[in-house]
């Protein structure tokens, strides 16, 4: 829904802006309502241009005159029936006050006229696009009243009646549904269509009341092309009832052709004019003036045939103003053109022979326009006036009638002249510093934060993993735990140097950091020595996942039962054959804030300090652990050659021979292989 308050200062012209004001306080001193009604709303409703307001009131609209005569308008009649006004303000703005009523037919054409409501008076109308109501008072002003959906037949772009006796009761809107169709280009609905015809062949036209034939006669003057309306009426037939001697004859075409384009130059200039009266000359141009003098006699309003017959002596007038002195200078005319009676100057600039007159008309229409090419819009925008400045309109227009008065010709004089109107520079904008952080800070804290991440993780894992019963730190059953679950392969290279363990073990903890086996990366396949120390440590017990616990059940190897192996004692030297170094522990805490899946070597597994971690639970009967078959070499042996093997390298790679991998025990933990464990 459109908001009409907008469309009151965006479509209406200044004028017609003004007459609304006045009529709103001329309703506000009688204490009473009035309301937009009619045509206007229509138009505005439809984007089509505004020609003339009709108002409707509340209570006796003739008892307003005096008010709105000493508010600036003019009567130019009234009807008594219908408690109606006339007027036209300044700027030649056609206002019809009309008195709030209904209407009641016992013949057709002949109304009964009650004074009503709103409601009522959009319910007694003629089409449904006319029936609606925008409220012009204070606390609902821009507010539509719409009781008979008229805005959709205004997008539907259709003609409804308001009543299905319409055309019966008022023979006047078989003429009015013609204009509507001529001016607008609408249709109408079906049934519309239908009783429209109906009452043409009943010849329902007869019964036309004076009031309605006056009011349709001189509304060929208001519409914008008269002759196409009045050619509708000629193919219709409704000329014979409305005045048979004015027919299309009696119209000078081609004048009025240069009519409308003279009006279209004049309001390309700011020259807003009413050819209403200037029309109507040429729509009976060839009329008998016997005939031409019957039809002004039956125009509703006497004061617009003063105007039509005062339009050579406006004309005259105003040629003697333009060609004085005073209105030499281009400046001045141009002000004069544009504050003058509008008529005046569209009758005088179609009319007049005088070659002077015409001089000037060509500098105001042709020559002073191309001024405005001139007009330094960089150096305003540089000196900071725009359009937001209040008086910008203002400074706009007497910079233009300085450069069409030959003035302001270098940009110097330009400059002069727009300083004074520059606004002050606006005050330069406060920063704000704030302190940069060190180089390098913000990922040292990003690090501390991934270490304490994954000694969080890690003692999470570490409490998932313990139970009632803790296994000694550097046990068998600690390495079975923390050996990743890997293929196994030939150990026939590793049996050969067994007894070398015992002397690597020895000077172990006397090689630099450089020599340690490094973390292993994702992805990367571990050295052949160290897959066959790590495949020769005994399997974890079965564990079943506790609830709650992503892991899946492990399932127990399948080997031979064999004698239990000795047990070596938790001493942080002799079982780890190396102290637990800070950096094994960094990598391990990194991979597991990574959630990396990737196996860590053997080397820096058994590398963990010797404290008492908690571990899976130990089966409470020891006929439940799966019997691991022994190897010669002592756990001691197994870390020495694991050890080696990350220093043989490619020698020790080629001499393995890998074999299928046989279904072993998983350790219950994170650090597992990446491949999750099948269940049995």
């Amino acid at each position: 829904m459109p908001d009409y308050i907008y469309l009151f200062e965006s479509r209406l012209s200044a004028d017609q802006q003004n007459a609304l004001r006045a009529l709103r306080e001329a309703a506000r001193e009688a204490e009473t309502i009035l309301f937009l009604v009619g045509d206007a709303v229509r138009d505005l409703t439809s984007g089509h241009a505004v020609r003339e307001i009709e108002v409707a009131l509340h209570g006796n609209a003739l008892k307003l005159k005096k008010k709105l005569e000493k508010l600036g308008a003019s009567v130019w009649g009234e009807d008594e029936a219908t408690h109606s006004l006339y007027l036209c303000f300044p700027g030649t703005v056609r206002v019809d006050v009309v008195s709030t009523h209904r209407a009641e037919y016992p013949k057709p054409g002949n109304p009964v006229i009650h004074p009503a409501s709103i409601h009522e008076d959009l319910r007694r109308r003629d089409f449904t696009v006319n029936a609606m109501a925008v409220s012009l008072n204070e606390g609902s002003f821009g507010l539509l009243m719409d009781p008979l959906n008229g805005a959709a037949d205004i997008e539907n772009r259709t003609l409804r009646l308001v009543s299905n006796y319409g055309f019966l009761d008022d023979p006047s809107l078989l003429i009015r549904a013609t204009r509507y169709l001529a001016r607008l280009g609408w249709e109408m609905d079906p049934r519309t269509r239908s009783r429209f015809e109906d009452a043409k062949n009943e010849d329902v036209i007869q019964y036309l009341p004076a009031l309605s034939r006056s009011r349709e006669l001189e509304q060929i003057g208001h519409e914008e092309d008269g002759l196409k309306v009045l050619r509708a009426f000629e193919a219709e037939g409704w000329m014979k009832a409305l005045y048979p001697g004015w027919t299309t004859a009696a119209a000078d075409e081609a004048k009025l052709a240069l009519l409308h384009e003279l009006a279209v130059e004049l309001l390309m200039q700011g020259v807003h004019a009413d050819m209403s009266a200037a029309q109507m000359r040429l729509l009976t141009a060839k009329l008998p003036p016997k005939d031409l003098a019957a039809l002004k006699k039956r125009m509703l309003r006497p004061g617009f045939v003063e105007e039509w017959n005062s339009l050579d002596a406006q004309a005259a007038a105003f040629a003697k103003v333009l060609l004085s002195k005073p209105h030499a200078t281009p400046s001045a005319g141009f002000k004069l053109f544009t504050s003058y009676d509008p008529e005046a100057v569209l009758w005088l600039g179609f009319t007049s022979n005088d070659k002077a007159v015409q001089e000037r008309y060509h500098e105001f229409l042709k020559v002073w326009p191309e001024a405005h090419q001139k007009i330094p819009h960089s150096l305003m925008q540089e000196l900071r006036i725009t359009p937001e400045l209040p008086v910008y309109g203002e400074l706009v227009q007497k910079l233009f009638l300085e450069l069409i008065d030959g003035h302001l010709t270098t940009p110097e004089e330009m400059r002069a002249f727009l300083e004074p109107y520059s606004p002050p520079a606006p005050p330069p904008q406060a920063t704000v510093k704030r302190p940069r952080g060190r180089r390098g800070e913000a990922r040292l804290k990003e690090r501390a934060f991934d270490e304490e991440e994954g000694e969080e993780e890690e003692s999470e894992e570490d409490e998932d993993l313990g139970g009632d019963e803790e296994l000694e730190a550097g046990s068998d059953e600690e390495e079975m735990a923390l050996v990743p679950d890997l293929p196994k392969t030939d150990l026939e290279a590793e049996i050969e140097d067994e007894g070398d363990g015992e002397e690597e073990e020895a000077g172990e903890d006397e090689r630099p950091e450089e020599e340690l086996a490094p973390v292993k990366k994702a992805g990367e396949k571990p050295p052949a020595g160290e897959v066959k120390a790590k495949m020769e440590a005994p399997s974890p017990a079965p564990k079943k996942a506790a609830a709650g616990d992503g892991h899946a059940a492990l399932k127990p190897a399948s080997v031979a039962p064999a004698k239990p192996e000795k047990k070596v004692p938790a001493h942080p030297e002799k079982a780890g054959g190396e102290k637990a170094r800070p950096e094994a522990k960094t990598a391990h805490a990194h991979a597991a804030a990574k959630g990396s899946k990737a196996a860590l070597p053997a080397k820096v597994v058994a590398s963990k300090p010797h404290t008492r971690t908690p571990l899976a639970k130990a089966p409470a009967k020891a006929a439940q652990k799966p019997s691991v078959k022994p190897h010669p070499a002592k756990s001691v042996g197994v870390k020495a050659a694991s050890a080696k093997s990350n220093h043989a390298g490619t020698a020790a790679a080629k001499k393995a021979k890998p074999s299928t991998p046989a279904k072993s025990a998983k350790p219950h933990s994170k650090k597992a292989s990446a491949k999750p464990a099948k269940k049995r």
